[in-house]
């Protein structure tokens, strides 16, 4: 069997399990304030970002890893690897996935890069499913369709925190952001095949959590998956909130909570919260 080096990027959330796993490896992206650059989870937590942004004299922005950062990391794990599997955040986001592939035509190790077209735990879900599909001696073809087929099943619905953050980060169109700061309009944003999108628009952050729970229940009668990961910014205590109202209605269901970490944030805002599911990744 042939030894397989995974790498993810730094917007994956590394559980225990994961953390634990030596043949993983996390490529960190950067995060630029006032001309200075971070190490995304290396020179910079989710917590100093939030609290850096509230001084801050220009909007910060980040950056995907670059081709040769990419290359340098495949080059050092093909002295102890024979191939390498890369599962990264929606290449509808960030480049990393266009880095990854770049780079792997310019070593000599075989490197399948997927697109997860997602972020966070729901990202470090394909991982951990793409590391059992190896165990259980799948290869690399196989495992990626079978990463695209769970990849194109999620489903992932986001309170962001600060609407004027993500309009001047360039994820959210001027008129959106006019029609929801000023009319107190809450959209709801899905991620769709990789990208952000209104799913549909709230008065307020209830109905909003309403309308999502009402997904989240047709979902479910649906296809009775059976783990669901809360999201948030910088605090926990509102996705346990949520996850304390959710559990009484869906009393079969795990539910994960996970940080968006600092890249996220600098697009989303500390008070994000979201909400992500696989129809059947078990």
């Amino acid at each position: 069997m042939k030894k397989t080096a995974w790498v993810t990027d730094s917007t994956a959330f590394l559980d225990e399990e994961l953390r634990g796993n030596p043949d993983l490896y996390s490529i960190p992206l950067t995060v630029i304030m006032d001309g200075q650059e971070y190490a995304d989870g290396i020179d910079l937590t989710a917590g100093e970002l939030f609290s850096k942004l509230r001084e801050l004299k220009t909007p910060p922005k980040t950056s995907q890893p670059s081709v040769g950062a990419f290359k340098d990391l495949f080059e050092k794990l093909a002295e102890n690897y024979d191939e390498i599997i890369t599962v990264l955040l929606s290449s509808k986001l960030s480049g990393t996935v266009s880095s990854s592939e770049q780079a792997a035509q310019l070593v000599d190790i075989p490197v399948t890069t997927i697109d997860s077209k997602i972020l966070a735990f729901p990202l470090s879900a394909l991982l951990k499913k793409g590391i059992a599909l190896s165990r259980e001696g799948k290869d690399a073809a196989a495992i990626k369709e079978e990463l695209e087929r769970y990849r194109d099943e999620n489903e992932t619905y986001v309170l962001i925190g600060s609407l004027e953050q993500l309009h001047r980060s360039g994820r959210m169109g001027g008129v959106q952001f006019f029609l929801g700061s000023m009319l107190s309009i809450t959209p709801i944003i899905s991620i769709e095949d990789g990208k952000l999108e209104v799913k549909e628009k709230a008065r307020s952050s209830r109905k909003a959590k309403d309308k999502i729970e009402g997904y989240l229940r047709s979902a479910y009668e649906k296809h009775k998956f059976k783990e669901v990961y809360l999201l948030y910014g910088l605090h926990e205590d509102a996705a346990l909130d949520w996850q304390t109202e959710l559990e009484p209605q869906f009393p079969e269901l795990k539910f994960i909570r996970c940080p968006l970490g600092a890249v996220i944030g600098v697009h989303a805002g500390e008070n994000t919260l979201g909400i992500s599911w696989y129809h059947n990744i078990g």
